[in-house]
């Protein structure tokens, strides 16, 4: 990665895409893990979710949600991190993984075997979740009553 603003808006998104990932999927596509050395090895944690009324009004916290996270190198120095919902240790491996194989040369192979997948699921299982919401959507409209 060279580091400029573009690069790190894609690495966000890949990100977010493996941290949103299921699990079982995640590992269906990426079955042989390439070898590693532990940066920091998975652990698992809380943090606390903040939230603002109407996204603009002063920051509360919601709660507490557990994560695991992780931090690895390839044997060519490439580095990847993660941090996933929930408690599995697995799928944060897979996903600091997949953003240390994205910083090099495989990125090409990596985005079509593995995350463009994975973003064509999430884009059907957004539309699905939209048109079950559409298909109660419940329209109101009001009547003029005429006086007299």
């Amino acid at each position: 990665m060279s580091g400029e603003i573009g690069d790190q808006g894609a690495r966000q998104a890949w990100m977010g895409l493996l941290a949103r990932a299921r699990p079982a999927r995640l590992a269906a596509l990426l079955p042989d893990l390439p070898p590693h050395d532990w940066l920091r090895p998975p652990e698992i944690g809380a943090v606390m979710v903040r939230g603002r009324i109407g996204a603009t009004g002063a920051p509360f916290n919601l709660g507490e949600m557990t994560v695991t996270r992780c931090a690895l190198r390839l044997a060519d120095g490439r580095a990847g991190h993660a941090h996933v919902q929930g408690r599995d240790r697995d799928h944060a491996t897979r996903a600091a993984l997949v953003d240390a194989l994205m910083q090099g040369p495989d990125a090409a192979r990596i985005d079509a075997e593995v995350l463009t997948p994975l973003r064509v699921e999430e884009g059907a299982r957004r539309r699905m979740r939209a048109e079950k919401a559409a298909a109660t959507r419940v329209e109101f409209f009001t009547l003029v009553r005429g006086e007299g």
